[in-house]
């Protein structure tokens, strides 16, 4: 199992409840880290897939104009990581509860340097992320080039559906 992204881990200490929604969750690197941690999970994906515990899985394709797979359900937390699909946005808004947290990690441009995905229709747009949920509280945001292995330009953030004075900073 691939580990979960240092972003994600990073701010999981700002999630203290359940449920957690792990979008586009791939392998399920993410619902699973939050499954062990004892939370209440559900993940979506396009392509069918088996996660251990128990995890709730839901086929769907969030990009086909089918309805949202979860109407009028609100989440504690709201996982992103390595996809993009811009109309989704005020839906990730509207599905946060109160209090609830969300972390999105993409890749943004630049990122054709460097290998896939490289089509400016995946790649965020500097500041994006900003742009997309600032009216929520952000509690962190990054962009640049991820040195690693193999590099990467990614744009992340967190941020909070409450006022700032709710967050609470780890030393």
């Amino acid at each position: 199992m691939d580990t979960p992204s240092e972003w994600v881990v990073r701010w999981a200490y700002l999630v203290e409840r359940g449920p957690v929604l792990d979008v586009a969750c791939g392998a399920g690197r993410h619902a699973i880290f939050f499954a062990e941690h004892g939370f209440e999970v559900l993940a979506v994906d396009r392509e069918d897939q088996v996660l251990p515990g128990a995890i709730h899985f839901v086929r769907a394709n969030l990009e086909d104009g089918s309805p949202w797979p979860f109407p009028g359900r609100r989440f504690a937390a709201i996982v992103v990581t390595n996809y993009l699909h811009r109309p989704l946005f005020p839906r990730l808004i509207e599905s946060l509860e109160e209090g609830g947290v969300l972390l999105y990690e993409t890749f943004m441009a630049g990122n054709e340097r460097y290998g896939k995905p490289s089509n400016p229709d995946f790649l965020l747009r500097p500041g994006e992320l900003i742009e997309a949920f600032g009216a929520l509280t952000v509690v962190g945001f990054e962009q640049g080039v991820l040195e690693r292995t193999k590099k990467a330009v990614v744009q992340r953030i967190c941020v909070i559906r409450g006022p700032a004075g709710s967050v609470k900073i780890e030393a």
